[in-house]
């Protein structure tokens, strides 16, 4: 069973990792907790998220060596422009109380100001020649933003981070990141995202194909889902603040899919995005202040 990946740089990362999106400041430290216990060594987070500090806190407490960790964090909008961006990564290494971001990653592809999005990357660029950062990448990057990125910066992402789920698989985008060496992470990855509109008709968590092939392996539908990423070589970062949670979502490498299985997720895919649109994102709309500390 893969239990970890390595990127197009040669750095090799966890599988399946430990996200903190709209995880409470005050509850974030105690959960990282819960993921380093179980076994997890990759947490995600992000400056907009406002929770690095708590990750940072949960590392040091922790007494795991640096070296195991790999910590990824994400750029937000409003720090993009070259020296905002080295500054961005200034921040973000003070809260996550180290030295070295293991993967640094542009939120957004700001695509109606896509010069600032040039501009950052190209700190980003700057911090790995640096040994700031061990690898760089992006997260909701369509195929037009990488094919710009690709033409006028110098190096190829190493990560692109985008909503995928049974749901909504973004194959087209995934197929072009692999023809570029550019690895998919997928944030809400088991659909968490399809169960916030109130219908438990439409949440992965309830579909039945997903659930007859959960009951044929005793596993949950979350523990499928997380399978199902790993298996089409998707890095996923499922989150929860709920310990038992934690660790289902990580006891997922002692059994596996068939390909008619597999099959049959992908089969699911109904194109509707459940994230905010890519194209929608806007310094004017989106715009907010990443505290310094």
């Amino acid at each position: 069973m893969t239990t970890h990946l390595t990127l197009n740089n040669g750095v090799v990362m966890p599988a399946l990792g430990f996200g903190v999106f709209q995880t409470p400041p005050a509850e974030t430290a105690e959960a990282v907790a819960s993921a380093f216990d179980v076994g997890y060594r990759l947490i995600d987070t992000a400056a907009a998220y406002g929770n690095e500090r708590g990750v940072g806190d949960a590392l040091g407490a922790s007494g795991l060596p640096r070296d195991e960790v790999f910590l990824e964090t994400k750029v937000w909008i409003s720090d993009y422009g070259y020296d905002q961006t080295l500054h961005a990564w200034e921040k973000s290494v003070r809260k996550l109380q180290g030295e070295v971001i293991d993967l640094f990653i542009l939120h957004q592809a700001l695509p109606g100001d896509f010069d600032r999005t040039i501009a950052a990357y190209r700190a980003l660029e700057t911090l790995l020649d640096e040994g700031k950062v061990r690898a760089i990448g992006v997260s909701n990057f369509m195929v037009p933003h990488l094919e710009r990125l690709l033409t006028e910066t110098t190096i190829v992402p190493a990560v692109n981070q985008i909503e995928v789920h049974p749901y909504f698989t973004q194959k087209a985008l995934q197929r072009f990141g692999t023809e570029h060496g550019i690895l998919t992470q997928a944030w809400s990855p088991i659909g968490g995202i399809t169960s916030y509109r109130g219908d438990d008709s439409r949440s992965t968590f309830n579909d039945p194909t997903i659930l007859a092939i959960a009951e044929a392996h005793g596993k949950t539908a979350a523990q499928v889902m997380l399978r199902w990423h790993l298996q089409n070589g998707v890095q996923a970062i499922p989150k929860s603040v709920k310990p038992a949670r934690i660790a289902e979502n990580f006891d997922v490498f002692d059994f596996a899919l068939n390909a008619e299985e597999i099959g049959r997720i992908d089969a699911l895919d109904t194109g509707v995005r459940g994230g905010p649109e890519p194209e929608a994102i806007t310094l004017e709309t989106f715009g907010r202040e990443i505290p310094e500390d």
